[in-house]
């Protein structure tokens, strides 16, 4: 079973993500900030990760990010950013930090779940 961890503030994006992903093959964790992500990561790393950029707290999407893929032990993770910054420069930044993949909001849920099936499972199926 493979998990992910899905970090954003808005508690209707994370449950729409949460049933695009309804899957027996995903465990699925949820965080409203990237510091509490962050917490949960050290503690129990994911296999992927669906990361918002704009949130409260001190680290924002784009520093968890960059923190995560710096780190050897954590650098596997499958980052995906999930903005409303869409501006291209906002897109090649998560990219040059090591995101694996950027979707901007407003996204479509079967997009982004079938791109985890196949990044994560190897098939959408």
């Amino acid at each position: 079973m493979k998990k992910i961890l899905i970090v954003d503030d808005q508690p209707i994006i994370r449950k729409m993500i949460r049933l695009a992903l309804n899957d027996d093959r995903f465990e699925l964790e949820e965080a409203a900030n990237a510091d509490a992500a962050y917490e949960i990561i050290k503690r129990s790393p994911p296999d992927g990760m669906i990361l918002d950029v704009m949130m409260p707290g001190l680290l924002n999407g784009y520093q968890l990010c960059e923190r995560i893929k710096q780190d050897p032990i954590l650098s596997y993770i499958h980052v995906v950013i999930v903005s409303a910054c869409g501006q291209e420069s906002d897109q090649e930044f998560g990219l040059s930090l090591g995101a694996n993949s950027y979707f901007v909001k407003p996204f479509s849920l079967v997009a982004l779940a079938t791109y985890m099936k196949i990044s994560l499972l190897g098939s959408a199926l």
